[in-house]
């Protein structure tokens, strides 16, 4: 008898407009001691199964048919009362947004203990020491002193670790994670995955990891199961899914997974998709908007980005004398330059600074120490909006999560026309309008996306209005901080393609930071790793990944999963 049975089951959304059917006629099995992976498009029904097999399907969502069984019990049919006690102590979820999970006003200790005491015969010293143990168990630091701290006091990588520490606390049965790595680096997501992968073999714990990652399915799967529009296409061995599937989608699935061991001229895409966006055609910058920019001068001789002594201290507990306050160095004395047309990659594990750099060279944040220079110019030595304005308007930013980018109550003409607007680059109305519809085209929006707002969008359309709004005043230096690591791999081979072509063709100088080192030798011309506030190296991205030099270097690259399973053929490899 499997530990978990899913069968036929079939998950409805009924609405004014008729009703939605998610999930189709989709059976699975999971065995104790089984790590199950679950792959597909976003919609493709994955998290909507997670939710079904553990009784949180959202109103007016329905299970209209099919059973689910733990251990040959049928709990699907269970009260709500009985669907909460086998939810954390029997059935452990992760979820992808680890604030959604947490409770902002409680300490992390106090969510620990509390769910322990609930699930568990536990004294309250008990689940307060086993919380300790916990947080150490999933590489937490200080687990003392960061059990007494509330959620927004972690990083994002670090409230991840806290979900999974819920997830474990009550000694679950069956854990489903869904996409439990996304917003990892590839440091922290190996030691989570690795952790995940003990707890399955020693405790005989049967695992749903439902995630867009190939290199997680790769890395830790028994099984793939793939699913496509609420169907169950494939499923299989993971060693056959990935080197040998039998169902197209899967195959064009597959191919669009960024490659860890060779450089590709272009992303593939995810062909079976009925709706993938095909290559704008190039854009004519002697007569295209976006080509208009001579108000900015010519090339700069040298680096047009200068980064030295750069430093940022923060206060964590202020104090009337010097002495007594608490701060956190989070860049050091970082020095690195960034050459007029080239993109230029950071890389690290969460907390190493990356981010903090990109907000210090955009003006988000004043350094402690050091410099910017742009153009020639050291901009950390300008005072006031009038003398700001001017190279604001020349350095963009597209950040990694676009819905909190947008403003959810302005449609996205608005949203597109604001910077426009403000920095008075048309000079009609009627011209904001033409040249937002003409970005919405530039990105593969069209024009009609003008009228809706934020929310009728899918994630992947989100981040393109982020880079149509970024490139509205035609910026010479645009910075990428994590702008893809949220999407499914099909959207982000979209994405990457059109950062790649708009970078080709107006030929724009950027930064680009992610987690995801495969993306980023797909992406950079030249790559700098940071590790505790510390650059530790750069080097051209071919050499850091075939020969990289600093131990911290060759650890981080050591943890990319290869994916020597997936198959070549069909790819255009650059040269060299």
């Amino acid at each position: 008898m499997a530990l978990l049975n899913i069968e036929d089951i079939r998950i409805e959304f009924p609405s004014r407009r008729g009703t939605l059917v998610a999930v189709d006629g989709v059976s699975l099995s999971l065995e104790k001691g089984e790590i199950l992976g679950v792959v597909g498009e976003s919609g493709a029904g994955k998290s909507t199964i997670g939710n079904a097999v553990i009784g949180l399907l959202e109103a007016p969502g329905r299970l209209a048919g099919g059973a689910v069984l733990l251990n040959g019990e049928r709990i699907d049919t269970l009260s709500a009362a009985q669907k909460r006690k086998v939810r954390g102590r029997r059935i452990g979820m992760i979820f992808q947004d680890p604030l959604t999970s947490l409770d902002p006003l409680q300490t992390v200790e106090s969510q620990l203990v509390e769910t322990m005491q609930v699930h568990l015969n536990l004294s309250h010293d008990e689940a307060k020491k086993r919380a300790i143990q916990l947080l150490v168990q999933v590489g937490i630091d200080k687990p003392e002193l960061r059990v007494k701290q509330y959620p927004h006091q972690f990083s994002g990588g670090m409230r991840q670790r806290v979900v999974i520490a819920l997830a474990l606390c009550c000694e679950p049965e069956v854990i489903i994670a869904d996409e439990p790595t996304t917003a990892l680096d590839v440091s922290i997501q190996a030691q989570i995955l690795e952790l995940l992968k003990k707890l399955c073999r020693e405790e005989q714990v049967g695992m749903i990891i439902i995630t867009h990652d190939m290199g997680v399915i790769a890395d830790v799967t028994d099984r793939v199961a793939v699913l496509y529009h609420g169907k169950l296409v494939e499923q299989g061995p993971t060693s056959k899914i990935l080197g040998d599937p039998d169902h197209p989608y899967t195959r064009s699935l597959i191919s669009a997974v960024p490659r860890p061991d060779i450089k590709l001229k272009r992303f593939p895409l995810v062909t079976y998709i009925e709706d993938v966006k095909t290559p704008a055609q190039p854009l004519d910058l002697a007569t295209h908007w976006l080509g208009q920019r001579r108000d900015f001068g010519s090339r700069t001789d040298g680096p047009l980005v200068q980064v030295r002594d750069l430093s940022m201290r923060f206060v964590l507990k202020s104090a009337l004398l010097k002495r007594n306050q608490r701060t956190l160095d989070a860049v050091k004395r970082v020095n690195f330059s960034i050459g007029e047309g080239e993109v230029f990659g950071l890389v690290g594990e969460s907390g190493s600074g990356k981010s903090t750099v990109a907000r210090l060279i955009s003006g988000l944040y004043t350094p402690s120490e050091g410099s910017v220079n742009f153009g020639g110019v050291d901009l950390t030595a300008l005072k006031g909006e009038k003398q700001l304005n001017p190279f604001r308007r020349q350095i963009q930013m597209i950040f990694q999560d676009p819905f909190s980018s947008l403003n959810p109550r302005m449609r996205v003409l608005d949203i597109v026309a604001e910077p426009i607007r403000f920095h008075k680059l048309a000079a009609s109305e009627a011209e904001a309008r033409r040249i937002v519809a003409d970005l919405l085209d530039v990105v593969g929006l069209g024009d009609r996306a003008a009228e809706r707002f934020p929310h009728e969008f899918s994630g992947g359309q989100r981040q393109r209005i982020c880079i149509a709004r970024a490139l509205a005043t035609r910026p010479r230096f645009l910075i990428c901080d994590e702008p893809t690591s949220a999407l499914d791999v099909s959207i982000q081979a979209q994405i990457l393609n059109l950062l790649k072509d708009l970078q080709e063709e107006l030929g724009l100088t950027m930064l680009f930071i992610s987690h995801d080192l495969p993306v980023i030798r797909q992406m950079c011309d030249r790559v700098g790793v940071m590790r505790y506030g510390e650059l530790l190296e750069v080097a051209e991205t071919e050499e850091l990944f075939e020969r990289p030099q600093h131990p911290y270097s060759q650890h981080l690259l050591g943890l990319m999963p290869r994916l020597q399973s997936m198959s070549r053929e069909g790819l255009d490899v650059v040269a060299g």
